[in-house]
């Protein structure tokens, strides 16, 4: 990945002020990105019939006489 390191060296190069805003505007879309993906697997896993594996049974209640 030859093209990473110059991209690496340009942003190092830049002044402090200029660094802040460019990695923010790649990172944060990044991360909002992979949290979004994330959050939407387990909300697919939390959902999904197969994921439970086999069915258990409810105990029924225990039946009180009066």
């Amino acid at each position: 990945m030859q093209w990473w390191d110059g991209v690496e060296l340009w942003v190092v190069q830049l002044p402090v002020a200029v660094q802040f805003p460019v990695v923010m505007i790649v990172v944060l879309p990044l991360c909002l990105g992979v949290a979004r993906l994330i959050d939407r697997v387990a909300d697919w896993g939390a959902n999904n019939p197969a994921s439970l594996g086999s069915p258990e049974t409810e105990p029924e209640p225990e039946k009180v006489s009066a």
